[in-house]
């Protein structure tokens, strides 16, 4: 039974229908932010180097075959992001900030909840709504969090 206390202070929410309880702290948005930001310059930003100077050649190449260019980005991206979610749960920037990426089992997500969570981040990112939802929901789940089935929940809080 857990102490009203913990369930007043979010330490612990009640599933009621199940009578279930599911033991964590949503991971607050400034830190989401931070952590994407730290692991766009620690992920992103040497493989746009990579790929521009390296592979493309030149920024002029780049820019004349961009779809390419792209391509040769994203793809490295998924699979380094995608692998850090699926096996550590969590990225070096989330790592940072004491975020952890889980599924409703409270345990990484598999290659296949991260692959759908990529590629929904990418939409909700565009399309702003996406990520608007935490601001509105009590567990700051974004749409890709709803649609992969994922919860990002401060990791030194967890309670397996």
């Amino acid at each position: 039974m857990p102490r009203w206390r913990d369930v007043k202070h979010k330490k612990i929410k009640k599933n009621i229908e199940k009578k279930e309880e599911i033991s964590f702290i949503p991971a607050s948005i400034p830190d989401r932010l931070k952590a994407f930001l730290t692991d766009t310059f620690m992920i992103t930003m040497p493989i746009l180097y990579i790929v521009i100077y390296l592979v493309m050649g030149s920024r002029e190449e780049f820019k004349s075959h961009m779809g390419e260019g792209w391509l040769y980005i994203l793809i490295p991206h998924l699979l380094i992001v995608t692998s850090f979610w699926s096996f550590k749960g969590q990225t070096p920037g989330m790592k940072a900030y004491d975020i952890k990426i889980v599924n409703k089992a409270m345990k990484n997500p598999n290659i296949f909840q991260s692959i759908i969570r990529y590629f929904l981040m990418q939409i909700s990112i565009f399309s702003i709504i996406g990520i608007l939802l935490a601001l509105f929901r009590k567990d700051k789940q974004t749409l890709h969090d709803i649609l992969s089935f994922t919860y990002m929940i401060k990791s030194e809080d967890e309670i397996d």
